[in-house]
């Protein structure tokens, strides 16, 4: 396969325009909802004569090139959603260039979150592959005179079923380029897909591996200098001033200046750029700069006071978030009664790639930027609004990149790259180190989950209360946060489980915070299933009922939970007796981006430490587009529940970050890794579901339900140690 992952507009035209003319076919903005086809732009060859970007581009040489419209960080749409074009097209994957989008009005978002990437384009995608093919084929049927019903595509080639006789694509090319595009093209039965569904290797994996994909930090553009910032750990710093003659004296440096980082578009950060030949340099630099901060009282802010805080505003109301039934009736009716809170740290996104931004600020007032990012349109969004210059004067290339987990849906740290080299009128790259990555957020903020229960005799869930005490993502995003209104991010799913409670009442309380929190991997989903499905536990031992059964028995009616249960109770051998020592937990979750549910089994280990030995993953999907990559999302999000749940999190002492690299802020080790099974719930059905991150909350309440089990000692708080249980 061949592949690009960027490319600009005018360097496509020429390219493909040498070769003659194409069919070119693009859809405008904002039809992932309906995958509606609106709009069709056509090219014939000239240079300049094309106003929208394709999707897919036919020459007449028989080379085809389609765009991929996410950014790809690792989650395979940069082979799933050209597949889904190519499977209604009837061509291989096999010779076809793939491009990536970079913010062309022509598409939608482009904007790779939420999970959104397969599901929010499937439809899409399927109806821009076969208007294609219809086009395709009434070229081929008109130029042989023939009934189209008579021609059927395959392999790249219109065939004539009476005769045999066939013509390829790049023959049909032109041709087709000037008929009336589909309104509703056929979409092939699914029992005839060649590649949606079928396992199939990813194009940019060998390219990977072979260290040929450009990354963002792997960018290099002439005349480029090298940055790196110094800019306070205590959030809310202000520059008094900075001694920059040691820094000066470094070979390879050639300036400093101040710089800006701007963080959700409302609070500005101040800093110090050492600006240099090199990035060595440029790092030796700022380590020998002198800075004396203000730190306007921010020094005195430490988790264990801010933990305190939380637990004080546990006992308040808050707001009502979600009530059914009688809950305060029903609580004090109750037979039996628990209360627990939960607890849960800040922890960083840590991408394997740091943050880095390539940018050009050019003397027309045009800025082009080379960046890892979640979304092009991100990027547009954020050096418009700092900057306040059009859209249509940045330039965007998005490079692969090396991990995103939500932190690439912020583009701090372009605008920053942006700002420098509009300072300093060259292009410059501008690398983070890993410890600002590690200290520097935004971080995934810590949710408490005040927790409050009630059985009836028979030992059936009566009164159910689940409250959230936590900062506010929409408070760290805006500057007009309403505390009135709940922020609908932070109760993610709490009240949307499917199981069948009579009496409910949940409750959301804000907790003003000043460090930069944002969305993470499943964003609060992480956080809050933790507490709800471990607390659901304690109801069932509370009962006295097997923990599987127990919330089978709250699913009496049919929906895509039971579904679940049921597959996952045969699929981990749930009613098979494990070997002495060993214990075992369930756990679901279903909120915006899909449903699994998890099977953890651990073992206690003679030096009293416990093992985590296998996890049994089910994900409900209803289609699935590439059963490896869906195997591989569901592992990562195990692999990144298992560090969340067990490893250090961020603490915060005198204003800053305790953890500052791997060292204190661990990620887990290949040794540590247990077996891990997939299942995939593909039934065909209409819904389609996310898959990048629904396989991580499970993880962390099946885990310590598995610890109680096999321990008798109830996990509340997060993290966890497994070597001191």
């Amino acid at each position: 396969m061949k592949t690009a992952a960027k490319i600009h507009r005018r360097q496509f035209l020429k390219m493909t325009g040498i070769s003659g003319t194409g069919l070119f076919l693009g859809l405008t903005y904002g039809l992932e909802a309906t995958g509606k086809v609106v709009k069709i732009a056509k090219w014939h060859g000239a240079e300049g004569s094309v106003s929208l970007t394709p999707y897919i581009f036919i020459e007449s040489s028989g080379q085809i090139t389609i765009m991929n419209p996410r950014p790809e960080m690792g989650q395979g749409t940069f082979q799933a959603l050209p597949g889904i074009i190519a499977d209604e097209l009837e061509i291989s994957l096999d010779n076809v260039i793939i491009r990536q989008t970079s913010g062309e009005k022509q598409f939608d978002r482009q904007v790779s979150g939420g999970s959104r990437s397969v599901r929010g384009n499937y439809v899409l995608l399927r109806k821009v592959g076969a208007s294609a093919r219809e086009m395709l084929k009434k070229a081929a049927s008109d130029k042989w005179k023939v009934p189209v019903e008579e021609c059927y595509a395959e392999e790249g080639k219109i065939f004539h079923r009476p005769t045999g006789r066939n013509l390829s694509y790049g023959e049909l090319a032109e041709a087709a380029s000037k008929l009336d595009v589909p309104k509703d093209p056929p979409l092939k039965d699914p029992k005839d897909f060649k590649i949606i569904g079928k396992s199939a290797h990813r194009p940019d994996i060998k390219m990977k591996i072979a260290g040929k994909a450009i990354f963002g930090i792997d960018v290099e553009v002439p005349d480029m200098v090298y940055a790196s910032v110094e800019r306070s750990p205590v959030f809310g710093s202000k520059i008094i001033s900075f001694d920059d003659s040691a820094a000066k004296k470094i070979n390879g440096v050639l300036q400093v200046i101040k710089a800006e980082r701007v963080v959700f578009g409302k609070t500005h950060y101040e800093g110090v750029a050492v600006i240099a030949n090199n990035y060595w340099s440029a790092l030796q630099g700022r380590k020998a700069l002198k800075i004396d901060w203000d730190h306007q009282g921010f020094d005195k802010f430490n988790s264990n006071d801010y933990e305190n805080k939380l637990r004080e505003l546990a006992k308040s109301d808050g707001l009502v978030v979600f009530k059914q039934g009688d809950f305060d009736k029903a609580i004090s009716e109750s037979t039996s009664t628990i209360e627990s809170l939960y607890e849960t740290p800040m922890v960083s996104h840590s991408t394997m790639e740091p943050m880095n931004c390539v940018a050009h600020w050019k003397p027309d007032g045009t800025v082009e930027v080379w960046v890892s990012s979640q979304g092009p349109t991100l990027i547009k969004d954020e050096l418009s609004k700092v900057f306040g210059i059009p859209q249509d004067n940045i330039k965007v290339n998005i490079m692969f990149n090396g991990g995103g987990f939500g932190r690439r849906l912020q583009s701090d740290y372009a605008s920053e790259a942006a700002g420098i080299s509009k300072a300093i009128g060259k292009p410059v790259k501008v690398i983070w180190t890993r410890e600002d990555d590690t200290q520097l957020g935004p971080f995934r903020p810590m949710t408490f989950s005040a927790m409050k229960g009630g059985l009836d005799a028979n030992g059936k869930i009566l009164a159910f209360q689940h409250k959230v005490v936590s900062p506010s993502l929409s408070a760290s995003r805006s500057a007009t946060y309403d505390q009135s209104k709940p922020d609908g991010s932070m109760i993610e799913g709490i009240s949307e489980q499917k199981y069948e409670i009579p009496n409910m009442k949940n409750h959301y309380v804000y907790a003003e915070f000043q460090i930069p929190i944002s969305a993470w991997r499943s964003v609060t989903s992480s956080t809050l299933a933790f507490a709800h499905e471990c607390f659901i536990d304690e109801l069932a031992v509370k009962a006295k009922k097997d923990p599987l059964t127990f919330r089978q028995e709250m699913l009496t009616k049919d929906s895509d939970t039971k579904k679940l249960f049921t597959r996952l109770r045969e699929f981990s051998n749930w009613d098979k007796p494990l070997p002495a020592g060993w214990g075992r937990g369930v756990a679901q979750y279903e909120f915006f981006a899909g449903l699994c549910g998890q099977v953890v089994e651990v073992s206690k280990q003679p030096n009293g430490s416990v093992r985590i030995e296998k996890v049994y993953a089910v994900i409900d999907l209803g289609t699935v587009v590439n059963p490896d990559n869906v195997k591989a999302q569901v592992e990562g999000g195990i692999v990144m529940g298992i560090v969340a749940a067990t490893k250090d999190g961020i603490r915060f002492d005198k204003g800053q970050a305790i953890q500052t690299n791997f060292h204190n802020n661990r990620m887990m080790r290949i040794n540590e890794m247990p077996v891990v099974e997939v299942d995939i719930i593909a039934d065909g059905g209409p819904t389609i579901k996310g898959v990048g991150e629904p396989g991580l909350p499970p993880l962390a309440p099946a885990l310590c339900n598995a610890i109680y089990a096999c321990t008798g000692k109830r996990v509340r708080k997060l993290p966890v140690d497994l070597n001191k249980i």
